[in-house]
C-alpha cells in the first residue's frame, strides 16, 4: 500500500526522535493513504516552521500485519476507545501509562485510525471540561467525515516502510 507523509522537508530516514509529543496516536511519525491529505498538511507544517511544502511517499509492505512481533493497534473506525485513545495521547497531564488506551510510553509499534481533525478538537474540550461524556463525544464523530492515519512508533514498525521512487504521473514530479 502507499502512503504519504506531509512536511517542509523531504523524508528519506525516518527518525523517530524528531516526532512530536501529544499527537492523537502518542508520539511517532504519520502517514495516510490520502495524498490530498498529506499535501494539506505541508502547508500547515510549512506555515508553522517554515521550510518547503513536501509530499514523501513509501511504500507499506502488507506482512507487517502478520508479524506477531509487533504490536499494532488497529482501530476500524471511530468508537469510544478510539475517541479516548486520543482524548489521552492529546493531554499532556494524562499519567496512566499502563492504560492501553494510551501511547505516551509507545507500547504499541503502529496505530491505525481515523485522524482526529480540527472539528473535533471542540467536542473533545467539552469532554474534558465535563460538559459531554463519551457516549456523546462519539455520537458527535459518527457525522464527521474523517480520513485516517498510519503511526509509527518504533524501528520494528519503520522496517516495513520503504521509500517510492517511482513517477507520479499526475504531479509530473519524483517524490
Amino acid at each position: 500500500m502507499i502512503l504519504y507523509h506531509g512536511s517542509n522537508t523531504k523524508i528519506i530516514d525516518v527518525d523517530l526522535s524528531k516526532a512530536r509529543p501529544f499527537k492523537d496516536f502518542g508520539q511517532g511519525f504519520y502517514l495516510t493513504e490520502v495524498r490530498e491529505q498529506a499535501e494539506r498538511m505541508t502547508v500547515r507544517v510549512t506555515d508553522r516552521f517554515s521550510g518547503n511544502p513536501t509530499v514523501s511517499v513509501f511504500e507499506l509492505s502488507d506482512e507487517i500485519f502478520n508479524d506477531d512481533a509487533l504490536n499494532i493497534l488497529k482501530f476500524e473506525s471511530p468508537s469510544k476507545d478510539w475517541a479516548l485513545f486520543v482524548i489521552n495521547n492529546r493531554e499532556k497531564k494524562f499519567s496512566d501509562i499502563k492504560n492501553r488506551l494510551y501511547n505516551g510510553d509507545n507500547k504499541y509499534d503502529l496505530v491505525v485510525g481515523a485522524v482526529a481533525n480540527d472539528d473535533l478538537v471542540g467536542t473533545f474540550d467539552l469532554f474534558r471540561d465535563g460538559f459531554m461524556n463519551i457516549d456523546d463525544v462519539v455520537k458527535q464523530i459518527t457525522y464527521k467525515n474523517l480520513t485516517n492515519q498510519y503511526s509509527f512508533h518504533s524501528e520494528k514498525a519503520i522496517a516495513y516502510l520503504r521509500r517510492w521512487n517511482k513517477w507520479n504521473l499526475q504531479k509530473n514530479r519524483i517524490y
